[in-house]
């Protein structure tokens, strides 16, 4: 699936650097014997538009037999959205979803009131030496869509608006962008969008959103004179006209970004909510581990073994 919009026509004159609200360098997290490095939430930027948590996960190797094991674990007012660039992920939730996730597929689960899963990797990868490289991100739900119903659905590479153009590949993974549109459901206003850049290729980044970031997975790019490497975020001020140029080497970025909500979010664990009250509630079904008839229920073929709630 393809979109033309004209990116060379949408080239802002000027960009200053005063437009970068906020530099942003991940941090290494643990999740179960598998380093990632955590973009949001932090203590200078919580949310770029919806998007409230952003993990990059690798790029690593891994020997035969080895591989990523997220036990099962819930979540509550969020959806995640898994994109790779290598590897593969196997996706089991308590809907009974059994999905494998491929390089350039996009997974958007909604949590709603409440679903859990797990991601492992798969029998066949283990089976040799593979590699992982992506992302998985949280975007917080609006209000009216914190109650609803879980719910899941997996979209293709092919699926998913794509552009080859002077230098610059781009996929629209989720929301909207340049006149197009991902075909990932979408419950408020966002982007996000795989771009590479051959060398010293220019770009513009959308400039209809409020809330606008850049994470440099790969290479070098220039915003305004100044050079940022991979593993950085970049957080731009609302309103002003953005371009951006790789280096000699090229680059990747994730870039994303969207509307703000229409008010805080309170995050604790895996739980996202605009209530305190719904927070401490969601913690209390998780402990009860009632998977028969509680509000939880662990993934059908994933049941042996769960993450159980963090003492604080």
């Amino acid at each position: 699936m393809s979109w033309n919009p004209e990116l060379g026509a949408l080239m802002p004159d000027v960009a200053s650097i005063d437009a970068i609200e906020t530099v942003i360098v991940p941090r290494a997290r643990d999740i179960g014997g598998f380093e990632v490095r955590r973009a949001l939430p932090t203590k200078q930027k919580q949310m770029v538009g919806p998007f409230i948590f952003f993990d990059q996960i690798g790029p690593a190797e891994f020997l035969t037999n080895q591989g990523i094991d997220v036990r099962p674990h819930p979540h509550i007012g969020l959806a995640t959205l898994t994109y790779l660039f290598e590897g593969a992920i196997e996706h089991r939730d308590s809907l009974g979803t059994l999905q494998k996730i491929m390089a350039g597929d996009a997974n958007w689960m909604v949590a709603g009131n409440g679903i859990t899963h797990s991601e492992r990797t798969g029998a066949s990868e283990r089976s040799c030496e593979h590699t992982l490289f992506g992302i998985q991100s949280w975007v917080a739900l609006p209000e009216k869509d914190e109650d609803r119903t879980a719910s899941f659905s997996h979209h293709t590479q092919t699926s998913l608006p794509y552009i080859e153009d002077g230098g610059i590949a781009a996929r629209l993974v989720a929301g909207t962008a340049w006149g197009g549109g991902s075909p990932v459901e979408q419950l408020s206003d966002m982007f996000y969008i795989d771009v590479s850049l051959k060398a010293l290729a220019s770009m513009p980044l959308p400039d209809e959103h409020e809330d606008r970031a850049i994470h440099v997975m790969q290479g070098h790019i220039s915003v305004a004179g100044q050079i940022f490497e991979a593993g950085r975020m970049l957080v731009f001020r609302p309103g002003d006209k953005i371009a951006l140029t790789a280096g000699e080497q090229g680059a990747r970025l994730i870039l994303l970004g969207g509307a703000t909500l229409e008010g805080p979010r309170y995050l604790w664990w895996n739980f996202v909510s605009s209530s305190k009250e719904k927070i401490e509630q969601a913690k209390k079904d998780w402990a009860a581990g009632e998977w028969e008839k509680g509000r939880f229920q662990l993934p059908p073929g994933d049941s042996d073994e769960f993450i159980r709630l963090p003492d604080k």
